[in-house]
C-alpha cells in the first residue's frame, strides 16, 4: 500500500508563509485526486483543499486565496503553500487520497502565533 510522509510545518508568526510537502511511497496518479486534510486541538479533521491528477484545485472557504496546493506527479509529491497564515490555521496537516483511501501519515505540525 501507499504510504505519505508530510513535512515543512514549524512555528511562524501570523501573516507568515510556509509550505508543506506531501510525498508518497508510490504512484499517486491512480488516484485521481489528493488533498490536504488538518486538524486543530479538540477539533476534527478537517479538508482543506483538493487537487486533481490534471490540476484542477479548490479549497475550504476559509483558506481560498491564502493556501495554493500543488502536485508533482514525477516526484509523487503534493505541495501546500500557505501564505497569510493566521492563529486559527493552527493545525496537525495531513495528506491522503480525496476519498482518504490511505492510512494517514504522522502529520506535520503548523502552529501560528498572534
Amino acid at each position: 500500500q501507499v504510504h505519505v510522509v508530510e513535512s515543512g510545518g514549524g512555528l511562524v508568526q501570523a501573516g507568515g508563509s510556509l509550505r508543506l510537502s506531501c510525498t508518497a511511497s508510490g504512484s499517486i496518479i491512480s488516484f485521481g485526486a489528493m488533498g490536504w486534510y488538518r486538524q486543530a486541538p479538540g477539533k476534527q479533521r478537517e479538508w482543506v483543499a483538493g487537487i486533481t491528477i490534471r490540476g484542477s484545485t479548490n479549497y475550504v472557504d476559509s483558506v481560498k486565496g491564502r493556501f495554493t496546493i500543488s502536485i508533482d506527479d514525477a516526484k509523487r509529491t503534493v505541495y501546500l503553500q500557505m501564505n497569510s497564515l493566521k492563529p486559527e490555521d493552527t493545525a496537525v496537516y495531513y495528506c491522503n487520497t480525496k476519498n482518504v483511501a490511505l492510512s494517514w501519515g504522522q502529520g506535520t505540525q503548523v502552529t501560528v502565533s498572534s
